[in-house]
């Protein structure tokens, strides 16, 4: 649709149309007019060609949780490599895992000039579904499989299967979990059913004491450790969610006199640089983030390039690495 077209179902003028997307004065009862219409037709304006007559940057919208993250580096390194070669700038956003920061940084790009929208969420809410369902431009959920929207997803469930199994078939009968708030369907939930998966198939029992919830870091993993071993019982195994917290496991253990892997077990997800270089080196899931980010780049090109499509899910593998801390 041209803004001719546009402008025709609207009821105003081209030059009112052309005033509204650009920010120039226009009436109240214009701009009422203009906005119902784009409610109605999803139209918006050609950005390429604002870009050409306006010179404007061409900013793709990135939602982050946090920054001091290695994975979310490597993600983010992922999206730059491929959306630079195109000529594109990122418009980095981090919300410190705030769900309503994202709710507003969405609002954020709603309301600006982007040509798309990369969003890196853990929990998903009513309200991220109203806002989202408003967005013109495309739209890439990365990191969790979020129905109705193109996504780019690790294999969280298989990742935590496959270390629980491997634990239980090194002799493991009493394994703990130190995981997530539920609500994060990848990180949490779906880590959390895949360590359940393993347990059942072995027809072992889970001790509701034997579980913890733990924040993304390795101070809530040590927290969450002494918890874990100052009951009556210690189990002999614990998947964690992210290698953050299994470092935290590893050094309380460390420094409590509980023995790794002789004692204890202890895997946890991410294969990053922190499960490599302890002094207890940390079995671990290697997840391709910055496939993941080229990926999801790709993904949102894509859909600038030839227009909104069919919702895409590309959920990638992982690789078990094999340490001291289960291999013994």
């Amino acid at each position: 649709m041209n803004i001719s077209e546009f402008a025709k179902i609207a009821g105003v003028s081209k030059s009112a149309v052309s005033r509204y997307f650009n920010n120039g004065y226009l009436s109240r009862e214009k701009t009422a007019l203009i906005k119902a219409a784009i409610e109605k037709t999803g139209y918006a304006p050609s950005l390429s060609a604002r870009s050409v007559k306006n010179k404007i940057t061409k900013l793709v919208g990135v939602i982050i949780p946090k920054l001091s993250s290695e994975s979310i580096a490597r993600i983010t390194e992922g999206i730059s490599e491929v959306l630079s070669e195109q000529g594109y700038e990122l418009l980095l956003v981090n919300t410190a895992n705030d769900y309503n920061k994202e709710i507003d940084s969405l609002e954020l790009f709603r309301n600006n000039w982007v040509y798309g929208i990369i969003l890196m969420a853990s929990v998903f809410t009513k309200l991220h579904k109203t806002v989202l369902d408003k967005i013109r431009v495309p739209v890439v959920i990365l990191g969790q499989n979020y129905k109705g929207y193109n996504c780019v997803c690790h294999d969280d469930f298989g990742a935590a299967y496959a270390l629980t199994r491997l634990m239980l078939d090194k002799g493991a009968s009493d394994p703990a979990c130190v995981g997530v708030r539920m609500d994060d369907l990848a990180t949490g939930k779906l880590r959390f059913d895949g360590f359940m998966k393993a347990l059942n198939e072995k027809g072992l029992s889970f001790h509701r004491e034997n579980r913890e919830t733990a924040d993304f870091t390795f101070e809530s993993g040590y927290e969450h450790a002494r918890h874990l071993f100052s009951g009556r019982s210690r189990p002999d195994a614990v998947f964690c969610a992210t290698d953050s917290i299994a470092a935290g496991v590893v050094l309380y253990c460390k420094e409590n006199g509980i023995r790794i892997p002789r004692d204890v077990m202890v895997c946890g997800i991410g294969d990053s640089k922190l499960s490599r270089i302890s002094s207890t080196t940390i079995t671990s899931a290697h997840l391709h983030y910055k496939t993941a980010g080229i990926e999801a780049a790709k993904m949102l090109l894509s859909q600038i390039d030839h227009g909104k499509s069919a919702p895409r899910i590309l959920q990638l593998g992982y690789e078990i690495v094999q340490r001291e801390s289960t291999a013994g």
